[in-house]
C-alpha cells in the first residue's frame, strides 16, 4: 500500500462535514466579513495602472476569480475579475469599462495563481488577456485529498472554519452599476483562497499526493484553448427524441437561427427561444405560421414577426434536398458507446468491466473520484484497442499516450494490467 493509501482516510482536516458528539456543543462557524472592506470597482485606465503595480509588487501567490452572465448574456464572457494577494489586498475590476487586462497578466507572470475550478473561469480570462503560467486549483485539490463536498462554501467551512455569504452566484453579472451585496460576495470568493491553498498544500503533502496535484494543475495551465465544438446544435436537450433526418435539419435551422439572433442582442439563447420549443417545432414540422403558433414555446403572446422567422427556418429545412440533411449520429473517432460492445467485441466488453471495477477500487483505496485518478475515456480507448503486450511498459505507454499524465501512469498500470491479462 502506498503512503497515499495508507494516509487518505486520515486527514486531520473537517472533511467529512460530520456533527460533533451529542454531549459537545458546536461553536457556531462565523459569517466571513472582507478584511479590508468592499474595494471600489476598477473602472478606468488610471485606476487599472495603479492595481498592475500594486500586484506586481505584492508577494506570494494571487488568487483570482470571475463572474458570468451565464443564462444572461450571450457567450461566458466575464464581467468582473476578482483578485487578491498580499501586499496588494483585493481588487474588483470591470472588464467591460477594462476589456484588455494583458498588462495585469504579464505582471502576474510567473506568480501562482490560486483559483477554484479554473477550467471553468480560464477561458473568460484568456479572452480578456489574463493567462496564468503557474496555477493552483482549490476544486481540483480537494478532489484529489478526498474530500466530499468541493464547492468553495463548503471546502471554506470545512477546512477554514468560515462561512461564505451565498445567494449571488447565478445573478445577472452583466448589470450596472453591479449592487453592493453583490460585489461584496464577490471579494469575498478570493478573500480566504489563498488561506485554502495552503492549508490544501499541506494535506496534499501529507496524503503524499501533492505531486500528483502539481502535475494536474501544470496540465491546465498548459492546455491549449478548446477547439470549437464540431455541430453544436446536436447537444440540443431533448435532442434523442429526434429520429428523422429532415426533422434533425429543423433543430438546425432553428438553432443556427437562435444562435445568431442570441449573438446579435447580446443575450442568452434559451431567453430567443427555449431547446423544448426548437424540439417540438422539429417533431410536428408545422406547415405554417399559424400551425407554428399552437405548438408549446410559441404561445400567443410570441409577435407573427417573430413566428414568421421561426417557420421560414423550419421551411429552409423542410426544402432541403436529401443529400444536404444531416446524418444521424456523429462521426465517432473513438470507441463505441460501452452498451453497444457487448454485441460487437464482447472480448473487449470483458476487459472493460474488469478494468472499470479494478479503477474502481484503486480509487476507493486513494479516496478520490475514478474520473480523477483516470479519465473514463482512456480507459475505454485502452480496452477497446489495448497493446499487442499486456505488459507494464507497454500499458504505461498506452495510457500516456491517451494524455494521462505521470503520476496517473504510475498509479493506473499496475491495475490495468492484470485487467487486460485477465481471462474472459
Amino acid at each position: 500500500m502506498t503512503d497515499a493509501q495508507e494516509t487518505a482516510a486520515d486527514s486531520p482536516l473537517r472533511t467529512t462535514g460530520g456533527a460533533p458528539p451529542d454531549d459537545v456543543e458546536a461553536a457556531p462557524i462565523p459569517l466571513l466579513e472582507p478584511r479590508d472592506g468592499i474595494p471600489p470597482v476598477i473602472a478606468d485606465e488610471a485606476s487599472l495602472a495603479k492595481a498592475v503595480a500594486a500586484f506586481a509588487a505584492g508577494s506570494g501567490p494571487v488568487a483570482v476569480d470571475a463572474e458570468r452572465a451565464s443564462g444572461y448574456r450571450y457567450g461566458q464572457r466575464a464581467y468582473l475579475v476578482q483578485l487578491r494577494r498580499e501586499g496588494a489586498g483585493t481588487a474588483l475590476i470591470d472588464p467591460v469599462a477594462c476589456p484588455d487586462l494583458s498588462a495585469l497578466g504579464e505582471a502576474l507572470s510567473g506568480v501562482e495563481w490560486v483559483l477554484h475550478a479554473a477550467t471553468q473561469d480560464l477561458p473568460c480570462l484568456r479572452e480578456i488577456g489574463m493567462v496564468p503560467t503557474l496555477l493552483f486549483d482549490t476544486e481540483l485539490a480537494g478532489r484529489l485529498a478526498g474530500f466530499p463536498r468541493v464547492g468553495l462554501g463548503a471546502m471554506v467551512e470545512s477546512v477554514l472554519a468560515f462561512v461564505l455569504e451565498k445567494g449571488h452566484s447565478a445573478v445577472d453579472w452583466s448589470t450596472r452599476p453591479l449592487p453592493d451585496p453583490w460585489l461584496r460576495y464577490a471579494a469575498l470568493d478570493v478573500e480566504l483562497l489563498v488561506d485554502l491553498r495552503d492549508a490544501l498544500e499541506k494535506e496534499l503533502d501529507r496524503q503524499s499526493k501533492l505531486e500528483w496535484a502539481r502535475q494536474e494543475f501544470d496540465a491546465i495551465a498548459s492546455a491549449p484553448p478548446a477547439e470549437p465544438r464540431k455541430d453544436p446544435w446536436r447537444r440540443t436537450s431533448g435532442m434523442h427524441k429526434v429520429r428523422r433526418r429532415r426533422q434533425m435539419a429543423v433543430v438546425r435551422e432553428l438553432w443556427q437561427t437562435r444562435d445568431r439572433i442570441a449573438q446579435r442582442r447580446d443575450v442568452s439563447p434559451g431567453k430567443v427561444l427555449s431547446d423544448a420549443a426548437i424540439v417540438e417545432a422539429a417533431l410536428a414540422l408545422p406547415p405554417n405560421a399559424h400551425a407554428l403558433a399552437a405548438l408549446p414555446g410559441f404561445g400567443h403572446r410570441m409577435a407573427r414577426r417573430q413566428l414568421e422567422q421561426w417557420q421560414a427556418a423550419v421551411d429552409r429545412a423542410k426544402g432541403l434536398p436529401e443529400a444536404e440533411l444531416p446524418q444521424p449520429g456523429q462521426p465517432v473517432t473513438g470507441p463505441p458507446p460501452p452498451r453497444a460492445w457487448a454485441d460487437k467485441d464482447p472480448v473487449a466488453a470483458a476487459r472493460l468491466t474488469a478494468a472499470r471495477a479494478a479503477v474502481s477500487a484503486l480509487a476507493e483505496q486513494l479516496n478520490m473520484p475514478q474520473e480523477n485518478l483516470v479519465s473514463p475515456d482512456t480507459v475505454r480507448r485502452v480496452c477497446w484497442e489495448p497493446p499487442p503486450s499486456a505488459d507494464a511498459e507497454s500499458v504505461a505507454a498506452a495510457l500516456a499516450g491517451h494524455g494521462a499524465r505521470p503520476w496517473q501512469v504510475e498509479q493506473v498500470t499496475p491495475v490495468l494490467v492484470a485487467a487486460l491479462s485477465a481471462k474472459p
